[in-house]
């Protein structure tokens, strides 16, 4: 036996045996995910031994009082969020109680007086909430950025004397907040969307099924995307088969605006048609039909909710843009000012990535639990970082890590903040890194497509650009008004995957070219052994970039494997952007 002092954090789920008699399976597997995406995590993080765990519960300690508190704060003010949107009955909720006191340590477990404190305590703490004692409340009252508040003493099961007990505040618990703090904070308007039951047009009772799947196949692709407000089923379920009037139905559920569609069966064939409705306005922003033949049900559904969920957030942050340019408000609130920041970040010029971060700083300002701002806001100094529009890099990488941190411990379900997380280790050559969050992206939101065409560049990066060409074809196909700069990514792609004739037709779908993209067609032409051609755009390569060397350009990229660099090296050589000699040069 071993014996000493350690913090040991008791949880409990509560409600336990209501779940599993409800809905055992379900309860099971949900509680699973939370321990391998959240729980075991945030334990491993903060340096936390798992001792023992029940069906429902689990003893943990820490050798630090701080270590175990931050850990507890951060499992419950995460669950908060992960619940946001699960009814209240199915909601998964822990009570969680920490104490600090001598411990005996016995094959893997632990005894004491401490832990039966620790054990009852939890006992007495709120669901969802935090309950220490007054030896925890004392180590963590200057070190911790936490409210306490003074419980007394309490009497607890077969403890012969009385404990003091605190109360750890969370955000949006039972502990009020000051004045000046609630009125710091201002909610974020999202634009609210609501999907209407679509219509079966076949006369054929069979396909109302299809109808009604693929509208809550829809409504629950666009939930996945966090920068809309999106109605629940049962509200818009609510008209089914019912005629509606656009703007009654958007006053009724609060929503800016409306999608409605149809289904029509004709013989061996399927038409789908959408709509997007301003409701406010009463104005058609977006249509499109989808025919397909009817070989099988269940994968047309599939394939049209994903081009539906890929394109109606597009058309609603456009429709979004123009209303902003016409009314140009003096106040904007969180959400305008991330989008105008947004539009600004994707024109990638000095002045307007400037201007982006005025905006995107007024978004995290105007409401500091805006996860989406945290991250769009690394993405935009990100860019500034890349291009070198900032004086010092050192100081802006840690403000844009800062914030994905900020951005994660808010809100890790948002697709955006792995996305970003992504392209910021990629662009530090952490591949191993950015790979667990481009698939934690993919996971939340396999529809997106800026998610989806991340997948295939990193792809190409390890690689494997055969993979990647599929995914950035795929987001193409999801978004059909995707960015142009998607063909730079298939370039890239297929250059990697040596198909040069493909990689020089991706680039020639571009409007304008600059000089990385010059430099890989000039490389294709080179392969291909076209010496005018690759001349030509070697020659654009130096106008555009005047200092530009072969392995300074080559430093700037993030392939994995060696082979893939010594690739581009070559073809860049027979173009004549640069000779073996001035490659030795520049390498030295």
């Amino acid at each position: 036996m071993e014996q000493r002092l350690a913090a040991v954090l008791a949880a409990d789920m509560a409600g336990y045996s209501r779940l599993m008699e409800a809905d055992e399976a379900g309860t099971i597997a949900r509680l699973r995910t939370h321990r391998i995406e959240l729980i075991d995590p945030a334990i491993a993080k903060n340096k936390g031994r798992i001792i023992k765990t029940t069906g429902d519960g689990m003893l943990v300690e820490f050798q630090s009082v701080t270590d175990a508190v931050k850990c507890a704060v951060e499992v419950q003010q995460r669950m908060r969020r992960r619940n946001s949107d699960v009814p209240q009955e199915r909601r998964i909720e822990f009570r969680i109680g920490i104490n600090l006191g001598d411990i005996i340590f016995e094959e893997d477990d632990i005894f004491g007086d401490g832990v039966n404190i620790a054990a009852r305590i939890e006992q007495l703490a709120d669901v969802g909430g935090i309950c220490v004692t007054a030896a925890v409340a004392t180590q963590i009252a200057d070190r911790l950025d936490v409210l306490i508040e003074d419980l007394g003493e309490k009497t607890l099961k077969n403890i012969s004397r009385p404990v003091h007990l605190f109360r750890i505040g969370l955000e949006g618990s039972a502990l009020p907040a000051s004045a000046e703090e609630a009125g710091a904070k201002r909610p974020v308007a999202k634009p609210s969307i609501v999907v209407l039951p679509f219509n079966n047009m076949s006369g054929d009772p069979d396909q109302e099924f299809f109808a009604d799947g693929l509208t809550e196949d829809i409504i629950t692709e666009l939930s996945r995307r966090h920068e809309l407000f999106v109605i629940s089923r049962n509200s818009s379920f609510v008209y089914k088969n019912q005629p509606a009037n656009v703007r009654e139905v958007a006053e009724k559920l609060g929503a800016q605006y409306l999608v409605e569609g149809s289904v029509r069966k004709s013989g061996e064939r399927v038409r789908v048609t959408v709509q997007l409705i301003d409701a406010i306005n009463d104005a058609h922003i977006w249509a499109d039909k989808f025919d397909r033949k009817l070989d099988d049900i269940f994968a047309i559904q599939d394939e049209v909710t994903a081009a539906i969920a890929a394109t109606l957030p597009g058309r609603v942050e456009a429709a979004q843009r123009d209303h902003l340019a016409r009314t140009k408000p003096a106040n904007m609130a969180a959400y305008e000012c991330a989008l105008a920041a947004k539009v600004l970040h994707h024109r990638a010029t000095v002045a307007d990535n400037k201007q982006a971060q005025s905006l995107i700083e007024r978004a995290v300002a105007l409401d500091p639990n805006y996860a989406h701002a945290h991250a769009w806001r690394a993405c935009i100094l990100g860019q500034a970082w890349v291009h070198g529009w900032c004086e010092d890099k050192d100081a802006v990488w840690a403000e844009i890590i800062a914030e994905l941190e900020r951005a994660l411990a808010l809100d890790d379900n948002d697709a955006d903040v792995h996305r970003i997380l992504a392209a910021v280790h990629v662009n530090n050559n952490a591949l191993t890194t950015a790979r667990y969050h481009q698939e934690r992206a993919l996971a939340l939101n396999p529809n997106y497509d800026l998610v989806v065409v991340q997948q295939g560049e990193l792809l190409t990066w390890l690689g494997r650009p055969e993979e990647g060409i599929d995914w950035i074809r795929k987001a193409m196909r999801l978004n059909p008004h995707h960015p142009e700069r998607f063909w730079s990514h298939l370039g890239k792609a297929h250059f990697a995957a040596r198909q040069y004739g493909e990689a020089i037709e991706a680039f020639m779908h571009l409007t304008a070219m600059d000089h990385v993209q010059h430099a890989f067609v000039a490389a294709c032409y080179g392969w291909l052994g076209d010496a005018i051609a690759a001349s030509a755009h070697a020659d654009k390569v130096k106008a555009l970039a005047p200092d530009f060397g072969i392995e300074s350009f080559l430093a700037t990229l993030h392939y994995a494997q060696e082979t893939d660099v010594e690739h581009l090296r070559e073809g860049l050589v027979k173009a004549g952007a640069g000779s073996p000699a001035a490659t030795d040069v520049a390498a030295q």
